[in-house]
């Protein structure tokens, strides 16, 4: 089995990653290559800071990897929370504290339409590849279903009367924008 470095420590994106791939390839995460340090993402946009995380692997590892970088993108928020997406409320990372500020930044608003974009970086024999993935959606004015993780419980993928916390693993990662990203990657890869 072919092994690939996945350059995150987010144990929600392995899980789902291997979920993805299946049996096709064994995921080693930073933990597993002994990087404990947080890499910045600095990058005004998802593929810059896949790119960056990616790079930053390959320099202090010599590792070949891929590394993603996702975000919410809300209309009526002007975009946002962007590539501030796990930071939206605040430093901590909490999952409900950037929940609800959406919902409160959307309260008075018509326009619920958001979509989910993840970009995916992979490092492969000194060159770089991008692969993106996007799905369109609209938020929820309440939290609705325990799966998944992040924004999941508020993000309603079009053409679907579910959110992604409602919505069993392989059915969301067959329509998810990670699960887009991964499906170019893999391609690619074969």
């Amino acid at each position: 089995m072919k092994k690939l470095v996945f350059a995150t420590s987010n144990e929600n994106k392995i899980r789902e990653v291997k979920e993805i791939l299946g049996n096709s390839y064994e995921i080693i995460s930073l933990k597993d290559i002994g990087c404990e340090e947080d890499i910045p993402e600095t990058c005004p946009d998802f593929a810059g800071n896949a790119l960056q995380k990616a790079r930053y692997v390959k320099e202090h590892f010599q590792l070949d990897c891929f590394a993603e970088d996702t975000g919410l993108e809300v209309t009526a928020l002007n975009g946002d929370p962007g590539v501030y997406t796990a930071r939206y409320a605040g430093p901590e990372r909490n999952a409900i504290a950037n929940m609800d500020l959406v919902i409160r930044n959307l309260q008075d608003k018509e326009d619920r339409s958001a979509r989910f974009r993840t970009a995916i970086a992979l490092l492969l024999d000194g060159k770089e590849h991008v692969f993106e993935g996007t799905v369109e959606g609209q938020i929820r004015a309440e939290r609705s279903g325990s799966a998944g993780f992040g924004y999941d419980p508020i993000f309603q993928p079009d053409g679907f009367d579910l959110t992604f916390a409602e919505m069993d693993s392989t059915s969301k990662n067959k329509i998810s924008h990670r699960g887009r990203a991964m499906k170019k990657l893999l391609d690619f890869l074969k």
